[in-house]
């Protein structure tokens, strides 16, 4: 992979057992990662450096969609790749899979799916795949996003962009790739509180805004 056209951009809360082996399989592909703690109470970001990524501290919790503007804002390579900091299962090759039609000019946006990931995991993703957090895209086309902090979380603005820009995207799969599971991290109950808030604001986005991608 080219060291300079793609910068892998990483929001992170609280994912200082997971973060270091997202970023050292993005940087043993070669690309260079920027991680943006969002306000953590762990080490992610000491977790992050170590594993070989710039690192951007946000003072206080403020949502994935802050996060990803934050971080946003000091990519200077033409295309990006974003990704979650709790995946497990993530290989060279799945980076290559989202990057190369965006880099090929064939799409405007690749959009990871898990497959063979973990039951739950799949589950979740192949049933909301339009919340992916996986995803490789030209930075000019990200930058052009109106809303994109208008709620906690960026993929619903994103995929209305997607719809009202008729851009052109597809769905890419990841076989062997996974994510940790909120009920997994935070415990049964807060996790479970934690996907239904999260549910709950992206219907109210949902109802905003309604997306047709």
């Amino acid at each position: 992979m080219r060291l300079s056209d793609t910068t892998v951009l990483i929001p992170a809360y609280n994912e200082a057992a997971r973060i270091g082996r997202v970023v050292e399989v993005a940087r043993q592909a070669g690309l260079p990662v920027l991680v943006v703690d969002d306000g953590s109470s762990d080490a992610t970001a000491q977790a992050a450096a170590q594993a070989g990524a710039q690192v951007l501290r946000l003072s206080q919790n403020q949502g994935k969609s802050q996060a990803l503007a934050a971080g946003l804002a000091q990519v200077q390579t033409p295309y990006l790749l974003l990704l979650d900091a709790d995946l497990v299962g993530l290989k060279a090759e799945h980076l290559e899979a989202l990057l190369a039609p965006v880099r090929s000019g064939q799409l405007d946006m690749a959009i990871g799916v898990f497959r063979s990931g973990g039951l739950m995991t799949d589950f979740g993703n192949r049933a909301t795949p339009h919340l992916s957090g996986q995803r490789a895209c030209t930075t000019r086309w990200l930058k052009s996003v109106p809303n994109l902090t208008a709620g906690r979380w960026p993929e619903p603005a994103i995929t209305d962009h997607l719809a009202k820009s008729r851009a052109r995207w597809a769905y890419v799969e990841l076989l062997g790739a996974g994510q940790v599971m909120k009920e997994q991290k935070r415990g049964l109950w807060r996790g479970l509180a934690m996907r239904l808030r999260m549910y709950l604001e992206l219907l109210r986005y949902r109802l905003k805004s309604p997306f047709r991608a």
